[in-house]
């Protein structure tokens, strides 16, 4: 009897040490940064290319940034092949307190014909519509107030998105940690 159990025990052992060796071995999560509004004016160039003016008006609000988006922005979309839509973003952001905070990110935004209907009929579509819309903002500014920002990587989920008149889209941003 002790020799079936040390045999079970050794068998168990070396099944969960290999368990172990291939297990997940770190973890991302997410920590709540900012939701920001960018009102636009979008400027088709062909099939393939848009050219997207951030106008004056945006919002930034989180529990560590507040402010306003202030010009030049704009993003630069290249819609591929297969129709997703590659961002090129860039902002600026203006805090309550007066630094500035430049913005960055790519992304991707996967659509379908609903949508796409629905926005050129100037709907507001929201997150739950649209299949896959994400980016991955980067910062950078002089202000040591805020300097946290630019040692860090943060991912973005589109909320909101309307075209035509008042167009604009809104993102809850989130820094991974």
């Amino acid at each position: 009897m002790k020799v079936i159990a040390i045999v079970v025990t050794t068998v168990v052992a070396l099944c969960a040490s290999t368990l172990r060796a291939d297990a997940q071995t770190s973890q991302i999560t997410t920590e709540y940064l900012m939701t920001y509004l960018a009102p636009l004016e979008r400027y088709p160039i062909d099939s393939s290319a848009v050219v997207v003016n951030v106008r004056p008006g945006g919002w930034v609000k989180g529990p560590r940034v507040k402010g306003k988006i202030i010009p030049p922005g704009g993003d630069w979309l290249r819609i591929m092949p297969s129709g997703v839509a590659r961002l090129d973003v860039r902002l600026l952001i203006e805090t309550d307190d007066g630094a500035h905070i430049y913005m960055t990110y790519n992304g991707i935004f996967v659509t379908s014909k609903e949508v796409t209907d629905a926005l050129s009929r100037g709907e507001l579509v929201t997150e739950k519509a649209v299949p896959y819309f994400v980016t991955a903002p980067t910062f950078q500014t002089s202000s040591e107030k805020y300097s946290w920002l630019n040692k860090v990587q943060a991912v973005g989920k589109m909320v909101e998105l309307k075209r035509g008149e008042g167009a604009y889209i809104k993102y809850d941003v989130f820094i991974v940690r």
